[in-house]
């Protein structure tokens, strides 16, 4: 129900509209409202990196307002993982499109 109505506000993606392909961040607007409605399933098939980078952002968070040890490690860690995530995702995305 709220999708429908959070589809009138998404951005375009520019890449798909001037090359016709998807850029590597394609779907994850619409894998958050996804989230927002509770379908955390399709939202994982929409944007497979999507609960990695909520939780990068919520330890960004934390680590702004609390002292953890090691944190510029664990910054890089998932910073890496969710690029990592998002590059295989979208090989695997451009593979099926192109068989």
């Amino acid at each position: 129900m709220y999708l429908l109505q959070l589809e009138n506000y998404m951005l375009p993606c520019l890449n798909k509209e001037i090359f016709g392909i998807d850029c590597p961040g394609c779907g994850i607007q619409r894998a958050i409202s996804f989230i927002l409605e509770g379908n955390f399933i399709s939202a994982f098939r929409m944007f497979p990196a999507i609960y990695t980078i909520i939780l990068l952002i919520a330890f960004l968070g934390f680590s702004l307002f609390f002292e953890v040890k090691n944190s510029f490690k664990i910054k890089i860690y998932l910073l890496y993982l969710n690029a990592g995530i998002i590059i295989i995702s979208y090989i695997i995305k451009m593979l099926k499109i192109i068989y």
